[in-house]
């Protein structure tokens, strides 16, 4: 059995989680702000690439599902999202950059 659930943990999961509009995971699109652990419970704060995403539900869906299945120790998942910061580009990673041409 694994001992305490890390913030490491967490993203290395979310590596495995891809924004429906750009090609890349949300750890590298930079779209996640903030990761609390409570004991077995995360709290994952999250943005999306633009406020009026349709998708945006069925993201954090997949985010909360991901957590739970590849970290077993983990009884809860609460996704909030914010819009605050606002995100942009200059929050993906540089090599993602790149290869979008930004």
């Amino acid at each position: 059995m694994m001992g305490n659930i890390t913030q490491e943990q967490v993203l290395q999961a979310l590596q495995d989680v891809y924004d429906p509009e750009i090609p890349f995971n949300v750890v590298d699109l930079g779209l996640i702000y903030g990761i609390d652990i409570n004991d077995k419970k995360v709290k994952v704060k999250m943005t999306l690439t633009a406020v009026g995403c349709s998708m945006s539900y069925f993201l954090v869906e997949i985010v909360r599902d991901t957590i739970k299945e590849k970290i077993p120790e983990v009884e809860d998942v609460e996704v909030e999202l914010v819009f605050d910061p606002p995100w942009t580009p200059d929050r993906m990673k540089p090599e993602v950059r790149k290869l979008l041409g930004l």
